[in-house]
C-alpha cells in the first residue's frame, strides 16, 4: 500500500481525477462506490462501467437482492488497494473503469422496469463501453441481454447458476428470475448450443438444449476440464457471463434467497473465471446477492470478487502487451 497516499485519499468515488489506477483510501472510510472507481455518467473515454439493478420482485422466495448492489460496493472496499490476484495484470490501471450507479425505476411500476434496464445498459453500449452490473435478482440478466443482442446479434453465454432458469414460461410480460434463460433463448437474445451453465444442482427435465456442467461434473472432473469444456462451447463468440451467487453452496454464499447444498466452493469459482482468460467477453453480471440472510457479508465479499474477475476477464484481450 502507497501509506502517503493512504493518508490524504478520502471519497474517492467523487474526488479521483484519474479513472485508471488503484486506490488506497481507508477500507472503513468514505463514499463507497464499487473499488473506489468514480461515480459518473459521463462516458467519455470509459472502457467498462460498473452499475447496480437493485430489484427484487420477480423472486420465487426470499426477497433482498434490492440492497445487493449497496452491499457490493461496500464489501468491494477491501479488494482496492491491490490488482487481483493470478492474474498478472491489474485491470484498474490497463481500463478506464467508472461506477455508472445504479438504474433508476419506479418501485410501484414493475411493468416498465424492464424497458428501463434495457435502455440503461443500451446506453453506455452505445457509448462504447462494456458493463459488469451488480444484481438484483436474476430476472435483471434478460433485459441486459436483450440490450447486448441488439447490439452484437445473439451472444454466447456463461450462466453460473445452482438452477437452470429455464423453467417454461412463453408469456413474456410475466417478470420471474426463473424464467430468464427460457425467453432468452426463446426470443433469440442466445443460442441452446453456445449456452453454457454451471454449478446447477437442481432437477429441471427440459433445458432447452443448453449444455450442462452441473455441480457433479465440476466436483468429479476439476476446474481444468470444466474450463476447456466452457471455452470449447463459446469458442470467439461474443461472450456474456452471468454469475449467480447461489452457485456457490450455502457455506461460500449463504446470503442469497434460494440456497442449494452441493454447490462450487469459492477456490473454483476463482479458478474457473481465471481459467477463462482469452474469452471474448463483452459484459457480465453478479446476481441474488440477499444481504439480509448474511449477517457476516461473506456473501456481498463473493460478490465482489466475482465482479472484480469479470473485469479482469473483460480487461485480459484488452490490455497492453507491450
Amino acid at each position: 500500500m502507497a501509506l502517503e497516499d493512504a493518508k490524504n485519499e478520502i471519497d474517492m468515488a467523487f474526488t479521483r481525477q484519474d479513472l485508471r489506477g488503484l486506490a488506497y483510501e481507508n477500507a472503513f472510510a468514505g463514499a463507497t462506490s464499487f473499488l473506489r472507481r468514480r461515480y459518473s455518467k459521463d462516458l467519455t473515454g470509459v472502457d467498462l462501467a460498473v452499475t447496480g439493478v437493485p430489484f427484487d420482485q420477480a423472486v420465487t422466495h426470499r426477497p433482498g437482492t434490492r440492497f445487493g448492489p449497496r452491499a457490493i460496493r461496500e464489501a468491494s472496499t477491501l479488494q482496492a488497494f491491490d490488482a487481483p490476484y493470478g492474474w498478472g495484470y491489474d485491470p484498474l490501471s490497463e481500463m478506464s473503469v467508472v461506477d455508472y450507479g445504479d438504474v433508476a425505476f419506479d418501485y410501484a411500476h414493475t411493468a416498465s422496469f424492464p424497458d428501463r434496464v434495457q435502455a440503461h445498459i443500451a446506453h453506455i453500449l452505445a457509448a462504447g463501453a462494456g458493463t459488469v452490473t451488480l444484481g438484483g435478482d436474476h430476472f435483471i440478466t434478460l433485459p441486459i441481454l436483450r440490450a447486448y443482442a441488439e447490439k452484437f446479434g445473439p451472444v454466447a453465454l456463461i450462466q453460473f447458476d445452482a438452477h437452470s432458469d429455464t423453467w417454461a414460461d412463453d408469456d413474456m410480460s410475466r417478470i420471474d428470475h426463473g424464467t430468464f434463460l427460457y425467453k432468452a433463448i426463446k426470443l433469440g437474445l442466445v443460442e441452446a448450443p453456445t449456452t453454457v451453465s454451471v454449478g446447477i444442482r437442481t432437477d429441471n427435465p427440459d433445458t432447452l438444449g443448453v449444455n450442462i456442467l452441473d455441480a457433479p461434473f465440476v466436483h468429479q472432473r476439476g476446474v481444468d476440464e470444466t474450463v476447456a469444456r466452457i471455452k470449447d462451447i463459446v469458442g470467439s463468440r461474443p461472450t456474456y457471463v452471468t454469475f449467480d451467487i447461489d452457485c456457490l453452496d450455502p457455506a461460500f454464499a449463504p446470503g442469497t434467497g434460494t440456497p442449494v447444498w452441493g454447490g462450487l466452493a469459492s477456490w473454483q469459482a476463482a479458478a474457473i473465471l481465471r481459467g477463462l482468460s482469452g474469452i471474448n467477453l463483452v459484459g457480465g453480471d453478479v446476481v441474488e446477492v440477499s444481504p439480509p440472510y448474511d449477517t457476516t457479508g461473506a456473501t456481498a465479499i463473493a460478490g465482489a470478487h466475482v465482479a472484480m474477475e469479470l473485469i479482469a476477464l473483460y480487461g485480459w484481450t484488452r490490455r497492453s502487451t507491450a
